[in-house]
């Protein structure tokens, strides 16, 4: 798995072992963290000082902004309606579909197994527990958690850290 030469990597990105994770077209910011098995498709944008835990999925649209937490294997989409083929059968290329784009606003944090639907915008400080299905937009400070994801609390009633 490679880190190709199209990826736009800041100063001090840390990249545990890059051998094991899947980087191409991207942008990663400076002292962004990211674990093993994690693919950034391109067009995806990684702020600074995130922590991206291994095996997870940043796909084409998604764009993190900084001090974000990905918790392991989160699974971002990008597309409403995939399908393999077009209505005569023949194979879908990009060219039969649009990507719906994803914001992960400053500060937010995405718990382990979390996945995210395309076409959402997750606010700022926001907190999105394990496992989660989110299927809509987060408020800013929001914590939500569930299968579909349900405001649960605020994160500034209820984290010990500033935000």
């Amino acid at each position: 798995m490679p880190i190709a030469s199209s990826v736009r990597l800041g100063k001090d990105v840390q990249i545990y072992h890059e051998s094991q994770v899947n980087l191409y077209g991207c942008s990663v910011g400076d002292g962004t963290r990211i674990g093993s098995f994690v693919e950034i498709q391109k067009n995806a944008a990684i702020g600074a000082r995130c922590k991206i835990s291994s095996h997870s999925f940043i796909c084409e649209g998604v764009t993190i902004e900084d001090e974000v937490f990905i918790g392991h294997g989160v699974m971002f989409t990008n597309d409403r309606f995939p399908q393999a083929t077009n209505p005569d059968g023949s194979p879908q290329t990009e060219a039969d579909w649009s990507v719906e784009k994803t914001l992960v606003k400053r500060r937010a944090s995405i718990g382990s197994n979390a996945t995210i639907l395309c076409g959402l915008t997750v606010g700022e400080g926001a907190l999105i527990g394990a496992g989660a299905v989110v299927t809509a937009d987060v408020p800013d400070y929001a914590v939500v958690a569930g299968v579909p994801a349900r405001i649960v609390g605020d994160t500034r009633k209820t984290k010990t850290r500033a935000t």
